[in-house]
């Protein structure tokens, strides 16, 4: 009888969780959203000068990503020659190639 009571307590346990998630979530959405942008920034800046400058692989070039970018994820546009940097669902950064200026981010929207 235990065990009954203990599978029916999860799926409360799991929507408190879940409330609490929420309430952090409001809580430290300016930060986030703003740490967000920057890594994606960051992650795209850099990757497409490494990737197009330099020729190195996009895999190659997250080890100049600084500690803690492990929610940076990367995309290649190889005949744009750009790279977009993202953070899954907060924020997406775009820096193309252009000859005699390096790599550019693509202007930030609101």
């Amino acid at each position: 009888m235990a065990t009954a009571i203990r599978r029916r307590n999860w799926p409360r346990i799991g929507l408190v969780l879940l409330v609490l998630l929420v309430a952090v979530g409001l809580l430290y959405r300016e930060p986030l959203l703003g740490y967000a942008r920057t890594g994606a920034a960051f992650g795209a800046r850099t990757s497409c000068a490494c990737r197009y400058i330099a020729r190195r692989s996009l895999k190659d070039c997250k080890k100049d990503f600084e500690p803690g970018m492990w929610a940076v994820f990367l995309s290649d546009d190889v005949e744009g020659r750009s790279v977009t940097g993202y953070v899954p669902l907060l924020s997406r950064q775009t820096a193309r190639f252009r000859a005699g200026y390096g790599c550019l981010l693509d202007p930030w929207t609101a």
